[in-house]
C-alpha cells in the first residue's frame, strides 16, 4: 500500500466541495487515513510551497491558500499517488476529464481545486508537515 497526500484548497472546500471530492477519492480506490479541516498561516502557505519560491506566482498562491479554510488528508492505495492524480484531473481545470475533481470544482490554473504530490518523497514530505505519525490510521 502507498499513502499520498492531498489538499482540497479553498476555492473547492467554499463551493461546499469537501464531501463531493472525498466521494471522487473514495471511488478512485483511495482509503482517507487521516484528515481535518484547517487555515494555513502565512508562514505555512510560504513553508509549504518553499520549492516555487522563486517563481512569479508565489505570493499569490500563498494569497489564495491562506484565503480560507482547507481540508488536508493522507490517502492510502496501490499506486495511491498516481491513482489520486487520475482522480484529480488537468492542473488546468479547463483541460480536466469529465469527473474529476479539478473539472468539477477548479476555477482555472491557480485555483485548481485541490493538491497532490507527485511522488513518494514528496508524499512523505508532504505528509509529515501536517501530520505527526500518531495521527495516521
Amino acid at each position: 500500500m502507498e499513502r499520498t497526500f492531498s489538499i482540497i484548497k479553498p476555492d473547492a472546500v467554499a463551493k461546499h466541495g469537501i464531501g463531493p471530492v472525498l466521494a471522487l477519492i473514495e471511488k478512485g480506490g483511495l482509503r482517507v487515513v487521516a484528515g481535518r479541516v484547517t487555515r494555513l498561516s502565512r508562514t505555512q502557505a510560504e513553508a509549504f510551497y518553499a520549492v516555487h519560491k522563486e517563481r512569479p506566482f508565489f505570493s499569490s498562491l500563498c494569497d489564495f491558500m491562506t484565503s480560507g479554510p482547507v481540508f488536508v488528508s493522507v490517502l492510502e492505495g496501490e499506486n495511491a499517488i498516481a491513482r489520486y492524480r487520475e482522480v484529480l484531473g488537468a492542473t488546468d481545470p479547463a483541460k480536466a476529464a469529465p469527473g474529476t475533481v479539478r473539472a468539477a470544482f477548479g476555477t482555472d490554473v491557480e485555483k485548481n481545486a485541490a493538491h497532490g504530490s507527485d511522488g513518494p518523497d514528496t508524499a512523505r514530505v508532504e505528509i509529515s508537515f501536517f501530520f505527526a505519525g500518531f495521527e495516521l490510521a
